[in-house]
């Protein structure tokens, strides 16, 4: 897919040459923004999501190749993985394999992964203790993900 030239050459000369201030209070404080969209642009999710498009249907397209059946949520760039089986550990080796082709595919497209920023969290029938098992992403450069309590995503919190 290739973008129209008219509008290329508008997002270069948007992007470019900007300046942003931030006030608080009576403080204001001017920051030169070399390139890029400052947050909470009405820009930032139309772009974020042309961009990252791609990156996700080459997701898709990758998993069901691969027949790993995991569900994807993504919002701007908070995206979520869903994998549901009953075996943990085998969720857990679906999570693993789709964590690395995402990881792959960003880095390919110049997007650095926050791995401190990812959680994983169990949802069980099982009533009562339950020793949760980790998610090890250290062989992807990643830490190991000992499951959360809560879950938080978009403003809503899952216990």
């Amino acid at each position: 897919m290739e973008l129209n030239h008219k509008i290329l050459t508008f997002f270069k000369n948007y992007l470019v040459g900007r300046k942003t201030k931030y006030l608080w209070n009576y403080f204001i404080s001017p920051f030169n923004v070399n390139v890029g969209i400052e947050q909470g642009s009405a820009l930032s999710p139309i772009l974020s999501t042309l961009y990252l498009f791609s990156v996700f249907l080459s997701l898709e397209n990758y998993l069901k190749i691969l027949k790993i059946p995991i569900s994807i949520i993504s919002f701007v760039d908070d995206g979520l993985f869903i994998s549901q089986n009953k075996s943990i550990s085998y969720s857990n080796a679906n999570l693993f394999c789709s964590y690395n082709i995402i990881l792959s595919l960003l880095m390919k497209c110049g997007l650095v992964v926050e791995h401190g920023k990812t959680d994983i969290f169990h949802i069980s029938r099982f009533h009562g203790a339950f020793n949760h098992p980790p998610l090890d992403l250290s062989a992807l450069g990643g830490s190991v993900l000992l499951p959360k309590e809560t879950w938080r995503y978009l403003g809503f919190i899952f216990d």
